[in-house]
C-alpha cells in the first residue's frame, strides 16, 4: 500500500473506500475459518439476532429430539442432533480524531492519514464481518456523528465526513479546545452495553478528563485504543537550532542540549506509558501506530503479539 506525496498528506473518499480490499490481509475479526487475537472483544457478548447451524454429533440425552438429523442418522444408523449457535452482532463504533494536532510528520504520512486509513479500515472490516458500523469524527470543536447501521450506505457517510475533515486541515488552522473528552462524553450516550468502541486518536490527545470519560466507558463497553503517534513525538534529534512559530509566537530550541533532548524524551516515553498504564488498568488491548510504518504490517504486528502471550 504504497502512498504518492500527495496522499501522505491527505486522505479523499475513493482512497478511503480502496481500503476494503485489505481487510482480507489483517484479521481484526473472526470468521468461520479464522481467529482473531481479539476473538474476547469480539465473541464475548451474544446477540439476540437468530440462530445458526453449527455442527452435526452424537445424539445425548437430553438433546431435543426435535433437532435430531434423520439423513444423517439414517446414513450412519447411529442418532446424530444438529447443533447451532446464537448468531453475533454488536455495534462497532469508531471514533477518529481529524484535528491540527494529528496533521503533521517526520515518517511516511500524517498522523491524521494514519488515523483515517485505520478508522476505514476497521470500518470495512466490521461491515464485512455484517456487524452495524457507525462513529465519530471529532476534532477542532467539530463532531460529525454516524449512527452504527448494518449497511454500506452508513460506512460511506462517515468515511465521507472523515475525508472531508481531513481535507480541512492546515497549519494554520486553530487547534481550539479539548474535544476529546466532551466527544468521549457523546460515546456514552449514544452506545449500549456489550458495543465495541474503537478509540483513533493522537498520543498527545489523553488528559485526565479524557482518561475518566474512558474508564467510564469501559463499564458497558469493550474498548479498543489505537493511539497514533509520530517519532519525533518522542525523541528529538540533535540538528542545531529549532525554530518553532504559531500564530506570531516563536519558539527556538537548541537540540545540542543533551539536557533538553533527555527531557523532551522523557515527556514522550511518558506519554506512551500513561496510555499502556490506562490499557492494563482497564484491561482493553491496545495498538498504537507510528507514522513510520506502514499501517497493514503494524496491525499485523500487534495481533501476532497478542497470539504470542
Amino acid at each position: 500500500m504504497q502512498s504518492s506525496a500527495d496522499d501522505a498528506i491527505r486522505v479523499d473518499l475513493a482512497g478511503l473506500i480502496d481500503m476494503r480490499h485489505h481487510v482480507r490481509e489483517v484479521p481484526l475479526f473472526s470468521t468461520t475459518h479464522r481467529r482473531s487475537a481479539l476473538v474476547g472483544l469480539h465473541h464475548s457478548k451474544l446477540r439476540g439476532r437468530g440462530v445458526d447451524f453449527d455442527q452435526v454429533r452424537v445424539y445425548q440425552a437430553g438433546d431435543d429430539v426435535r433437532n435430531i438429523d434423520w439423513r444423517v442418522t439414517a446414513r450412519t444408523q447411529e442418532p446424530h442432533t444438529k447443533l447451532f449457535h446464537e448468531e453475533r452482532e454488536r455495534p462497532i463504533y469508531i471514533l477518529v480524531e481529524q484535528s491540527r494536532r494529528l496533521f503533521f510528520s517526520s515518517g511516511r504520512v500524517f498522523k491524521s492519514v494514519l488515523a483515517a486509513r485505520a478508522a476505514s479500515l476497521i470500518g470495512w472490516a466490521a461491515l464485512h464481518h455484517n456487524d452495524r458500523v457507525g462513529g465519530l469524527v471529532f476534532g477542532s470543536g467539530e463532531h460529525h456523528e454516524i449512527k452504527p447501521r448494518r449497511s454500506k450506505q452508513s460506512l460511506l457517510q462517515l468515511l465521507q465526513r472523515l475525508a472531508r475533515a481531513n481535507q480541512r486541515l492546515d497549519s494554520l488552522s486553530t487547534l481550539g479546545t479539548d474535544s476529546f473528552a466532551p466527544a468521549l462524553r457523546r460515546v456514552r450516550e449514544v452506545l449500549r452495553p456489550g458495543s465495541l468502541a474503537v478509540i483513533i486518536c493522537d498520543e498527545r490527545t489523553l488528559n485526565e478528563a479524557a482518561e475518566q470519560q474512558l474508564s467510564l466507558l469501559s463499564r458497558h463497553v469493550d474498548l479498543l485504543l489505537l493511539p497514533v503517534f509520530d517519532p519525533l513525538d518522542h525523541a528529538l534529534p540533535a540538528a542545531g537550532l529549532l525554530r518553532f512559530a504559531e500564530l506570531g509566537a516563536r519558539l527556538d530550541l537548541d537540540s545540542h542540549d543533551n539536557a533538553l533532548r533527555q527531557a523532551y524524551q522523557r515527556q514522550g516515553e511518558e506519554r506512551s506509558n500513561r496510555w499502556q498504564r490506562l490499557a492494563d488498568r482497564l484491561r482493553v488491548p491496545i495498538m498504537p501506530l507510528n507514522t513510520q510504518y506502514e499501517l497493514i504490517e503494524q496491525l499485523r504486528t500487534h495481533l501476532l503479539q497478542k497470539v504470542l502471550r
